[in-house]
């Protein structure tokens, strides 16, 4: 049964207010795409009878558990690949020297999804800056959804999603096979802290980021969240440390406090001097 226009309108509005995320008219099939397997997964008739009872409260955990299906993005293994490279070849050289002298280094992927991403980040820097294994190296990377982050801290992808972008030889050596899916190994998986992070809601306590990843983020919010979360995060980053959107985000009328270096087919981001 198709989702009715007035259920629509309700969830578009329950994202909004949970998440900020601005879901545009005519995006009736991505709900039904998501939410359809979920409510059928929790033992409901139909669509609209699971979004009723999560947007009314019946269901305790309805709710979040509609946000964060409607909230999960697309991800892969070396996603784009370009930013990795400007990862390896321009931004890490740059960050090891300026902090050489304390060894630490901090790194947050703000948008982990099922831990594609933030694995791809770490075996960047395992592999081409080994010298780090032995820094202070606190790697945080959050979500909005729970499911989302225990994919991460279990690091067990299919053969169709290792496929998606990990080169063998990084396969071999930093994934275990089970059964028919791989499994990161516990040396790489224990080297993240995975938590719960609503962008739009209160942040813990943070260390000056040096390096930040949040791609394809921004796209879902309205300008005036943009903005408000890009303070947030220029806030929170160390005064010379990088920032990495997507190839498709802007900061352009969003924030000026960012200045934009390209390198290659990548642009980052490094907050302004005052």
């Amino acid at each position: 049964m198709p989702l009715t226009s007035a259920v629509f309108d309700r969830v578009r509005a329950c994202l909004r207010q949970e998440a900020a995320i601005v879901l545009e008219p005519g995006k009736e099939y991505l709900v039904e795409a998501r939410l359809g397997p979920l409510a059928r997964r929790l033992g409901y008739p139909d669509l609209d009878a699971f979004a009723e009872a999560a947007l009314c409260g019946r269901d305790p955990s309805g709710r979040r558990r509609l946000v964060e299906a409607l909230a999960t993005n697309e991800t892969s293994f070396f996603r784009d690949l370009h930013p990795f490279e400007a990862l390896r070849k321009d931004v890490l050289p740059e960050v090891l020297k300026r902090r050489a002298s304390e060894r630490e280094l901090n790194v947050w992927c703000g948008a982990a999804s099922s831990g594609q991403e933030p694995y791809s980040i770490l075996m960047t820097m395992l592999e081409h800056f080994p010298a780090i294994a032995e820094w202070k190296v606190r790697f945080f990377a959050t979500d909005l959804s729970e499911e989302m982050l225990e994919r991460c801290r279990a690091g067990r992808y299919s053969q169709f999603e290792i496929n998606r972008g990990l080169p063998a030889a990084l396969l071999v050596k930093y994934f275990e096979r089970h059964g028919l899916d791989w499994t990161a190994k516990e040396d790489l998986r224990r080297r993240i802290d995975f938590a719960v992070l609503n962008l739009v809601k209160e942040w813990p306590p943070m260390p000056a980021w040096d390096v930040v990843f949040l791609r394809n983020v921004l796209i879902y919010f309205d300008n005036d969240v943009k903005r408000k979360l890009v303070d947030r995060v220029r806030a929170a980053m160390h005064p010379e440390g990088y920032l990495f959107l997507g190839g498709a985000e802007s900061l352009n009328g969003v924030h000026e406090g960012f200045e934009r270096i390209v390198y290659d087919r990548t642009t980052v981001h490094r907050p302004t001097r005052s």
